[in-house]
């Protein structure tokens, strides 16, 4: 993502808390910064990309965060997928020194963001929206504005949700073709002319197929993902069962080792056999 704005033109200045994940950018002749605060610092805009809720919190307002450095004016673009409601109030403090904020969290896999194909659900002031539009469209193919702070991130939730179960399915769907001995390229092609067509199936049949899950999106981080979804569900008095169900599978991949392995890894699961 942070090529891509590079190469649209934009002067960057980077900062990762693992701070060698910034030397392949600065070959490229990006400058470094020690803090978030120092790379807030003359910005017109920051844009942040992080694990879950907390990490933003602490990136933003913590000692020598983001809000310390950027100005009254600028902006902050969150990438992250972390909470809706801690989203809407990161805005109103950081609105309080004069800071706009933008939830865009993305979709796409860590192919849409080298390809500069990502799906972008935003949430925020229209104003504010428009300011990160540009940026966005660097590294975004679609992007979406659904209203004010955390409507993007409750859109991202509901993805989160929708590839929960299709992840499972798939899965599913595979460990039966190959327990029954079906010539699976010939069914995955059948199969993604058919109803059952998905980016998972497009994307993530092989690694399940080859029993190999190479990594594209942590399980753990997904885990995370389903758990936010699943707790405004629940603020919301709804009961999502096959989202709680995907979520104790993954506890169970967490716990045998399996949580930095891609999503598809949910075929380890579906392929168990029984043996009662």
């Amino acid at each position: 993502m942070a090529r891509h704005l590079l190469a649209a033109g934009h002067q960057l200045t980077v900062h990762n808390r693992t701070r060698e994940r910034e030397l392949p950018l600065a070959e490229l002749g990006v400058a470094r910064a020690a803090s978030p605060a120092e790379a807030a610092s003359g910005a017109e805009a920051v844009l942040t990309c992080l694990s879950d809720t907390p990490d933003v919190e602490a990136v933003v307002f913590g000692d020598e965060g983001v809000a310390a450095g950027l100005a009254s004016g600028g902006l902050l673009v969150d990438c992250s997928t972390v909470s809706p409601m801690a989203t809407a109030a990161m805005a109103i403090r950081l609105a309080e020194r004069g800071i706009g904020m933008v939830d865009a969290p993305v979709s796409g896999g860590s192919e849409g963001a080298q390809q500069g194909t990502l799906t972008i659900f935003v949430g925020g002031e229209e104003s504010d929206v428009q300011r990160a539009r540009p940026l966005l469209e660097t590294f975004g193919k679609r992007i979406t504005h659904l209203g004010s702070s955390g409507s993007g991130q409750m859109a991202k939730a509901v993805n989160q949700v929708m590839i929960a179960g299709t992840y499972a399915t798939v899965a599913e769907g595979i460990a039966l073709a190959q327990a029954a001995g079906l010539p699976l390229p010939a069914l995955i092609e059948a199969l993604s002319a058919g109803a059952a067509q998905s980016w998972v199936l497009s994307n993530r049949a092989q690694n399940m197929i080859d029993d190999r899950y190479p990594l594209g999106f942590k399980v753990a981080l997904h885990r995370k993902d389903v758990a936010i979804a699943l707790d405004e569900a629940r603020r919301l008095g709804l009961q999502l069962a096959a989202s709680d169900l995907v979520l104790e599978q993954e506890d169970g991949l967490i716990a045998g080792g399996f949580g930095d392995e891609d999503v598809s890894a949910l075929a380890r699961v579906a392929k168990r056999r029984d043996t009662t």
